[in-house]
């Protein structure tokens, strides 16, 4: 069992969430589903058999996902990082992350249509920022924080001093 698992609260939507993370993402499964049983539901207003918890793994990462109701709400403070190797793969995971609601922020950060932060980031973005030449580096930063989605070719240019 993984030590510390994330653990998502959404209103009524983590079936529909589970489905969407675990069809977007290649390596992932849905795991086992708890229901709200009569005590439960009548504690909460929930349906009796409807979600409570679904448990989730995406990239060896476990997941649950909670029905919880609208008591709390996602946002930027909690964030998941998914790490890109190439451009390619940064525009698919922009652009099925933030359709159907989802919101674009600033330097590779978005919002889902659930309200879920995530923040695709370049693995070479991370490499030029900790690149011993400090010019090389700042370039690359103020190239970044004038990027909504991150480009990578906008990068090296910055980071080759163009």
């Amino acid at each position: 069992m993984q030590k510390i698992t994330p653990f998502l609260w959404f209103d009524d939507q983590a079936e529909e969430a589970v489905k969407f993370y675990t069809a977007l993402f290649k390596n992932s499964k849905m795991g086992r589903i708890l229901r709200y049983n009569e005590e439960a539901a009548e504690k909460t207003g929930r349906p009796v058999g409807s979600v409570l918890t679904i448990e989730f793994e995406i990239e060896g990462q476990k997941f649950v996902a909670l029905n919880g109701g609208p008591l709390f709400k996602f946002n930027e403070s909690v964030s998941f990082v998914v790490n890109c190797e190439t451009q390619e793969e940064v525009d698919y995971f922009w652009e099925k992350l933030t359709a159907d609601g989802g919101e674009e922020s600033a330097c590779g950060w978005l919002k889902d249509k659930f309200g879920v932060s995530w923040q695709i980031t370049p693995t070479v973005l991370i490499d030029m920022l900790h690149d011993k030449d400090p010019e090389k580096a700042e370039r690359v930063m103020q190239a970044m924080l004038q990027m909504q989605k991150i480009e990578i070719p906008k990068l090296k240019a910055a980071y080759g001093g163009k």
